[in-house]
């Protein structure tokens, strides 16, 4: 069904589409490549941010009076409804296009289908499934929030060879090298939100934003300005939070979620970009699953850089969709922090389902990325 030149062709737009990927949420990465009749490039692109021009535009901007017969490969259904943006699918018809081959429908209810149903009404030829598991690959959480309703959950875990997250004292810096530090920088630069809990906030004191200077060779392509500070979530269920906190200096948005509300004293010394959300649920915790469900209005992926207990709460509830496992060759000792706190399983068939499905070395340490459930 699929020629040489297809396969050639979508792949060269999924490569397109993941350079968008620090900057196009909550929108999903797509790329855009046209061909004319003898199969040269005349035309391609790639979505950039939310609220610009789509990756067909961009195309089709290239390609000029050349789109006119040619084929466009797309690795996600063009849009057809009236956003920020006119639909994709009306340009391409627009221009004349003779084939379009997608990778993979797009599941946002205001597409789904519609945009191949308008190319087909107009007499384009379409084609879909064209390298669909690795246009899927491209956006988990988009998808996730769009087919679940809830974005895609990433645990950010670092240990030592004997699974320890810190000593029995609490130190901790550094487990890992700067090269794993740089890499949870990046990390953090893709995702929409970054979690955490109260324990960390008032132990560490972390800042939980992203550092244009520690990104490393990626700080030389996307830009102090580019650069999109992901929403830091607070799990504080009794309104611990101190206002002289770190992460409330820097002027990025804070989400405090609790379990009752805050005193007015507090609400009135909180900065602008600060906001507050009551979600209680059992055992005087915030409801972890109805936060998820507050954070997929506007989150493709949220990342928890959390301690053991609320990220063992993540997996226990069935909330983690993959754990990235930075492990650094060190022995903390019997008495160290352990990496999650887990239910006393009983046989191994009650364990969670876990797959590595990436592995590499970052300067000393090894990075495991661990797909987690069917």
């Amino acid at each position: 069904m699929w020629s040489n030149t297809d396969i050639a062709m979508m792949s060269r737009a999924i490569m397109l589409a993941r350079r968008g990927r620090y900057t196009t949420r909550p929108n999903p990465n797509v790329g855009c490549v046209i061909i004319d009749a003898g199969g040269k490039i005349v035309g391609e692109g790639w979505h950039r941010r939310a609220g610009e021009p789509h990756a067909e535009v961009h195309a089709l901007k290239m390609a000029a009076d050349k789109a006119r017969g040619a084929t466009a490969y797309v690795t996600l259904e063009p849009c057809s409804h009236y956003g920020r943006t006119p639909p994709c699918a009306e340009a391409l018809i627009k221009h004349g296009l003779k084939r379009v081959v997608v990778a993979m429908t797009d599941p946002n209810p205001q597409v789904a289908g519609r945009g191949i149903g308008m190319l087909q009404e107009a007499g384009v030829q379409v084609q879909s499934g064209l390298l669909a598991e690795q246009a899927r690959e491209l956006n988990p959480g988009f998808l996730s929030r769009m087919e679940r309703n809830r974005p895609w959950v990433t645990l950010k875990l670092a240990a030592s060879l004997d699974g320890k997250t810190a000593l029995a004292n609490g130190e901790s810096k550094w487990i890992t090298g700067p090269e794993a530090r740089r890499d949870v920088q990046r990390l953090r630069a893709r995702s929409c939100a970054l979690l955490t809990g109260i324990e960390t906030v008032l132990a560490d004191d972390p800042s939980l934003n992203v550092r244009h200077a520690e990104l490393g060779s990626l700080g030389e392509t996307l830009s102090e300005q580019e650069l999109i500070q992901p929403l830091r979530v607070i799990l504080d269920s009794n309104c611990r939070m101190p206002l002289d906190a770190r992460l409330l200096q820097i002027a990025s948005p804070v989400l405090l979620v609790s379990c009752r509300p805050y005193e007015d004293e507090f609400l009135a010394a909180l900065p602008p970009y600060v906001t507050t959300l009551v979600l209680a649920g059992e055992d005087n915790r915030v409801d972890i699953a109805a936060l998820l469900q507050h954070l997929s209005q506007s989150c493709n992926a949220v990342l928890v850089e959390a301690g053991a207990t609320l990220c063992g709460a993540f997996i226990s509830a069935g909330l983690a969709d993959e754990m990235l496992l930075y492990q650094a060759p060190k022995l903390l000792g019997a008495a160290g922090r352990n990496l999650l706190a887990l239910p006393n399983y009983q046989q191994i068939a009650d364990t969670p389902a876990i797959r590595v499905t990436d592995q590499r070395k970052l300067g000393n340490d090894t990075r495991l990325t661990l797909k987690i459930g069917d």
